[in-house]
């Protein structure tokens, strides 16, 4: 694992486990397992609580793998990205899931190791692959230095809501042909001058953020992995969602919204065409937040954001 073990604090446990009921046992899926801190409490929930896990991080399925051994064919940990659910669980899901959750969250283990490159501390390589420091995705460094101006342009407007996006990638187009970008000093670099001033804490998580997104197509695949659990939930199994920025939050939320409406018909349509009743309900009608007690232990969860859905 990189040298270091797989540390990850699972967030809002308890409100997960609320929503998710996995008291009532049957079959359940953590398709962002991480360290299996979620994980192993629902396992945890009932003796009949079966489980499948889901990473794309190696480093994260070894840890889980581990980490539930003890629960034997209780608990499977497989390798994949959850917007390839379906596929991935096909021969282990005949009736379909009673529950799911997805933590959308990067791992403290991926922001503290400097050779996956999830922060901006100095020296640190421009990867932040999800699935490790190797394979088939291109890394953060790529996308800096092969992308057309245009393209850096729209990630930095749209994933990081920088209001000198053009300026930004104007000046980043401008530093790879005398230089390719390497390092997170790179990047800060640029955007120090493109944002005519030194950058902020806030500034730096903003626009790596939104670089992060980009390299890892993270909401083309929330959109895709969300409605393939939904199709698997059984009736009246329940989905959670954990969030940590707006982007990621307003899909949830609408997507949970659309499936919960009788009629998605556009305004002008004189009579409905479309499914004609809801798919479910929702179980939150705002997000719930992590209380003050579990933020002074874990200020990295003051972001997360907790949404809830059961199937009709």
């Amino acid at each position: 694992m990189n040298g270091q073990p797989f540390e990850h604090r699972p967030v809002m446990v308890n409100e997960v486990l609320r929503l998710l009921e996995p008291q009532r046992g049957g079959s359940y899926l953590d398709a962002t397992v991480g360290g299996a801190g979620h994980a192993e409490r629902i396992l945890e929930a009932s003796p009949t609580v079966t489980l499948i896990g889901l990473d794309q991080d190696p480093d994260a399925v070894k840890a889980a793998s581990e980490r539930l051994a003890a629960y034997g064919e209780r608990a499977k940990i497989l390798t994949g990205n959850f917007r390839d659910v379906a596929e991935l669980l096909e021969e282990y899901i005949d009736v379909g899931l009673d529950g799911a959750l997805l933590d959308l969250g990067v791992s403290s283990h991926q922001i503290d190791s400097t050779a996956r490159g999830f922060s901006f501390r100095r020296g640190t390589p421009l990867n932040m692959r999800m699935g490790g420091t190797t394979g088939g995705w291109r890394t953060a460094a790529d996308l800096l230095n092969t992308a057309s101006e245009e393209e850096l342009g729209e990630i930095f407007r749209d994933y990081g809501e920088e209001r000198r996006w053009r300026g930004l990638a104007r000046e980043i187009a401008r530093r790879r042909r005398q230089r390719p970008l390497g390092t997170a000093d790179d990047l800060v670099a640029a955007a120090s001058v493109a944002l005519r001033r030194p950058l902020a804490p806030r500034d730096k998580a903003r626009l790596f953020q939104a670089v992060r997104i980009a390299v890892n197509e993270e909401l083309g695949a929330l959109r895709e992995g969300l409605s393939a659990i939904a199709r698997m939930l059984k009736a009246k199994g329940r989905l959670a969602v954990i969030s940590y920025h707006s982007l990621e939050d307003r899909i949830v939320k609408d997507m949970f919204r659309e499936w919960s409406r009788d009629c998605i018909c556009p305004p002008e349509m004189p009579v409905c065409t479309c499914r004609g009743k809801a798919l479910g309900h929702l179980l939150t009608r705002k997000p719930i937040r992590p209380g003050e007690g579990e933020v002074d232990l874990n200020p990295r969860a003051r972001s997360a954001r907790l949404r809830g859905w059961i199937r009709a």
